[in-house]
Formats: C-alpha cells, sequence, structure tokens
C-alpha cells in the first residue's frame, strides 16, 4: 500500500517536473518575439531613402544652373548681322558679328533692292543675312538696310550695297577675298570699297 502511494507521488511529480520544463522553455522563447523591433528598426531605415531622394533632388539645380549657364551663353553670341569696325592690312574695314570681313560685289547695283549673286556664286560667297530688318553697326557711319533675296531670307546692305562673306576666310582679320576676279572688294566703315591690293 505504501508502495503503491509512493509510486503514485513520483509520478505526480515527474508530471509536475515536465510541465515545469515545458513552461520554463515556453517562457525562455518569447524574447524572440523582442526580435521583432529590429525589423521595425529596418523598416525605420526607410527615411535614408528619403535622405538620398532628397539628395538627389538637392543635385538636381546643378542641371537647372548648366541649363541656364548655356542659355546666357547662347544668347550673348552676336548675330551675324549686326556689323562694326575692325583694322586690317587694308585699315579699318566692316565686318560682320564674328569679326569675319564682308565684301562688295561690283556686278551688283546700288539701291537696287536684288543681289545678283546667286546659285555657285553664294556658295562661295555667302550673304550676311540680317538679323532683323534695321542692322546695327558699331562705328559704322555708312547707311544699313537690308534686301529680301530670292529664297526669303534678308541680307544686309551697306549704303545700298549688298554685302557678302568669303568661304576661304578661315578667321576674323582675314582679307583673302580682296581683288579676287577683280569685283570683290572690302568695305570701309564710310561705305566706300576699298580697292587697294593687301
Amino acid at each position: 500500500m505504501h508502495l503503491k502511494a509512493l509510486g503514485a507521488v513520483s509520478a505526480t511529480f515527474v508530471v509536475i517536473l515536465a510541465a515545469g520544463c515545458s513552461s520554463s522553455n515556453s517562457t525562455g522563447a518569447s524574447p524572440s518575439t523582442a526580435a521583432a523591433p529590429s525589423s521595425a528598426a529596418t523598416s525605420a531605415g526607410e527615411p535614408s531613402t528619403t535622405g538620398s531622394a532628397s539628395s538627389s533632388a538637392a543635385a538636381s539645380p546643378s542641371s537647372s544652373a548648366s541649363a541656364s549657364s548655356s542659355s546666357s551663353a547662347s544668347g550673348s553670341s552676336s548675330a551675324a548681322g549686326d556689323l562694326s569696325v575692325a583694322k586690317s592690312p587694308l585699315g579699318d574695314i566692316i565686318v560682320d558679328g564674328n569679326g569675319m570681313t564682308v565684301y562688295y560685289f561690283t556686278k551688283d547695283k546700288a539701291d537696287s533692292g536684288k543681289s545678283v549673286c546667286s546659285g555657285q556664286c553664294l556658295e562661295a560667297w555667302p550673304s550676311v543675312e540680317a538679323s532683323s530688318d534695321t542692322p546695327k553697326g558699331k562705328g559704322i557711319t555708312a547707311k544699313l538696310g537690308t534686301i529680301t533675296r530670292d529664297d526669303g531670307t534678308k541680307q544686309v546692305t551697306v549704303d545700298g550695297m549688298p554685302i557678302y562673306l568669303w568661304v576661304k576666310d578661315k578667321k576674323p582679320g582675314d582679307v583673302t577675298g580682296q581683288g579676287v576676279g577683280k569685283v570683290w572688294y572690302v568695305v570701309a566703315p564710310d561705305g566706300k570699297m576699298i580697292t587697294d591690293a593687301p
């Protein structure tokens, strides 16, 4: 009888002990849920994405700045039809807005309202195109005007004579077109044709 009672007590103790271990393991496992904040911390890292977006946004003004610089640079170049005066081996002469020498063609007639240079002639001697109906000319005392060519473009005139460039002039100051064919000559600021040799 005593042995049976002792066996029953032992069995009960084993059951309680086992239940205690199980409960202890279960409680010990709960800290693993504390690992969840690490994923919350990872989520909290999202502001870094916002930070990179804001960096990227901050960088964008540089593109705008470069676009604005580019636009202002292009706006600063003079139109070829705006004339000025430059020194040359032939004395003071009229040049276009890029500093290139302009020429008269003696076969043109002053105040005729037209140019007789076309086709291959115009390929070698491009017309100085007007940027407006009233070309500007710094230091020029001759009268400036325009004519309308057959293709609709406006060509600058000096004292009623159309003016041209010469394709073989490569840089400002070149006067290689002077006297070509004895019909092409540079122009003085007062509108007179300069026929001297370079």
